[in-house]
């Protein structure tokens, strides 16, 4: 990935309505712990995304113990598979549409989900996504939970160097379960 590539998307202009920076880990654990149905969406870049616990699909895996639904786009299902873990699998594009989708009931049929959280997703694509969730699904809360600046995102984790970001994703991490 370029340097372009982390600091935006060069010659994008997201609008008059741009993310919330999250000031503290614990804002994101509290938006998350307060949701009725949270859904964490890992991207294919998550295998590679080294975390404290491993990598990111190591930390999807404590985000779906804590009660957050976690789908996986692209070839990434097979991967939690590998791990003993089961998923929700879908493309990212094709979730970007169901999410827009009043009418989508999410995946265990139970309702539309009211804060999606990405993680490990590829910066242009999550951009696209963000960016028709932003115009279509106005109520849907959207995080981006990685360390560039989403401006199309409800709230995004802001940019920061990859130490101070993982740092805050444990802080979030170790919030939510110690819900339980």
């Amino acid at each position: 990935m370029s340097a372009k590539m982390r600091t935006g998307q060069t010659a994008e202009i997201a609008g008059p309505k741009k993310a919330h920076v999250i000031p503290q880990p614990k804002v994101a654990a509290s938006m998350i712990k307060k949701a009725k149905r949270p859904l964490l969406v890992v991207g294919s870049k998550a295998p590679k995304v080294k975390t404290n616990d491993g990598d990111l699909i190591d930390s999807a895996i404590r985000f779906l113990k804590t009660g957050v639904a976690v789908v996986a786009t692209g070839h990434l299902a097979k991967t939690f598979r590998d791990r003993g873990t089961e998923v929700y699998s879908m493309p990212f594009m094709n979730l970007g549409d169901r999410l827009r989708d009043p009418d989508w009931a999410g995946f265990d049929g139970e309702g539309p989900y009211d804060i999606v959280l990405f993680a490990g997703t590829l910066y242009y694509m999550e951009w696209l996504v963000q960016s028709g969730l932003k115009s279509f699904a106005q109520d849907l809360r959207t995080v981006s939970l990685g360390n560039t600046y989403q401006p199309n995102a409800s709230w995004s984790m802001g940019s920061m160097p990859v130490k101070n970001w993982l740092t805050a994703l444990d802080e979030i991490l170790k919030e939510l379960e110690e819900k339980k």
